[in-house]
């Protein structure tokens, strides 16, 4: 396999040529598949009942499991942001997983790509900064000048390092399970191609796929939770 990101087409606007990546496309249908299921869940819940039983429920329960996680790690008055967390552990979890379908197509999931991860990363990194004001008013921007101002440069820093640090995570576990299930295929004989193969696709891919993204969604919502506290008189 090949581990570059391949260009499958290029968009010209203008004198600006727009590279069409397979990380795009990959992330586009994705995305279509996570809006089609939502539309879907919508069209059951239509006729939403007060006793809940069937879907309904199961539904119910997933998103008080995950009201109730985002509460204990961001703390109650963080608890809207679970919406667009729940968006991300999904959208993770579905990257991660594609790659039992995508690899043998020899394309590579979404969050094999750094620039996903990064993107993803810096909304965090977004979101962090926009609680911090909300909640620290002022003393937002004294921070950066502690213990000393001369520290101004290295808080900067340490704050920019933040998003880098939380989508090589993501994409380096990403990216290992990938060369490793790679390897795999390219040594295993064609004969036992369906078998062993496939167990490393259902560790990397679903079990680890699973955990990276939880990894992901849970430290975010600590950093945001932790760092927007509000600062004491």
């Amino acid at each position: 396999m090949d581990f570059n990101i391949q260009v499958r087409g290029i968009l010209q606007i203008g004198n600006i040529e727009l590279m069409i990546t397979e990380s795009m496309i990959n992330t586009w249908i994705i995305s279509g598949i996570l809006i089609l299921f939502a539309a879907v869940v919508r069209a059951k819940l239509k006729n939403f009942k007060e006793i809940p039983t069937g879907f309904q429920n199961v539904v119910e329960y997933i998103v008080e499991f995950f009201d109730n996680f985002v509460k204990s790690t961001a703390g109650e008055r963080l608890s809207y942001l679970g919406n667009w967390y729940f968006m991300v552990f999904l959208f993770i979890v579905v990257s991660n997983t594609s790659g039992a379908l995508l690899m043998p197509l020899m394309m590579r999931p979404p969050t094999a790509d750094w620039a996903v991860n990064f993107t993803l990363a810096c909304c965090t990194l977004v979101i962090l900064h926009a609680m911090s004001i909300r909640y620290k008013k002022r003393k937002y921007f004294k921070q950066y000048l502690e213990p000393f101002f001369i520290f101004l440069p290295i808080n900067v820093i340490s704050e920019l390092a933040r998003p880098i640090s939380l989508s090589f995570r993501l994409f380096g576990n990403v990216v290992s399970g990938l060369i490793i299930v790679s390897l795999l295929y390219g040594m295993a004989p064609i004969f036992v191609q369906f078998g062993f193969p496939l167990i490393a696709h259902a560790f990397f891919d679903l079990f680890a796929g699973f955990i990276q993204a939880y990894v992901f969604v849970i430290v975010s919502m600590s950093l945001i939770g932790i760092l927007s506290q509000p600062s004491e008189a």
